[in-house]
């Protein structure tokens, strides 16, 4: 419960972070990053949401410089993947034989499911999906997707990830009702967040009612 009270009051937490740790925390933010999208035992890590809120930081005094966080978790956002697929490569479906709690073989097929729906384009729309974002790189490297190919998208995704959610905190996120509802604002952006994982599923559900 601790966990999400932090990602729902992330606008009174990182007041204190930039107090306590100062230019480290830069760093912290982009291991977070780093980790989110990099290791495939990290899906639980706030993306969207904490990019959205680092964003409205970077507008206050004494808060955040828009182009170090920009560049910083772009670049950690694009190591991440890069680590993934080369995990994925080297180690293979085995870890999801055994179906344990972080490496849940519905999880794998989820993210397979995206792979046949959008192609080699999965890197760049799986970055603005929880957990098939974690999971869309690695699924890249066990079916050795051509590398030069994944970088290619790697970066494009990156990019287009961290720049919509930080710019949008820093254009959005101070607006008067926004800090007012910032916690519902959160909500929104992961709700928002989970819509190409939800939406496939209703689809079905559709299509079974429409053949009854």
């Amino acid at each position: 419960m601790e966990f999400v009270d932090i990602i729902l009051h992330l606008d009174q937490h990182i007041p204190e972070w930039i107090a306590f740790f100062g230019p480290w925390l830069y760093v912290i933010l982009f291991l977070i990053i780093f980790a989110e999208t990099g290791l495939v035992v990290t899906p639980f890590l706030p993306g969207d949401s904490l990019l959205f809120a680092l964003g409205a930081f970077t507008t206050v005094e004494h808060g955040l410089n828009l182009w170090i966080v920009l560049a910083s978790l772009t670049i950690a956002g694009i190591l991440g993947d890069t680590v993934n697929y080369h995990i994925g490569k080297y180690v293979g479906p085995k870890v999801f034989e055994n179906n344990s709690r972080f490496f849940k073989k519905e999880y794998l097929e989820q993210t397979q499911a995206f792979y046949e729906k959008w192609g080699p384009f999965t890197i760049v729309a799986a970055r603005f999906a929880p957990i098939v974002r974690t999971f869309a790189p690695f699924v890249a490297g066990i079916g050795s997707m051509h590398y030069r190919k994944f970088l290619s998208y790697n970066v494009i995704g990156a990019v287009a990830w961290v720049f919509t959610f930080v710019l949008a905190g820093h254009f959005f996120g101070n607006l008067p009702v926004v800090k007012k509802n910032f916690h519902i604002v959160i909500f929104g952006v992961i709700g928002v967040s989970l819509i190409p994982m939800v939406w496939p599923w209703i689809s079905g559900k559709i299509q079974k009612m429409k053949a009854r």
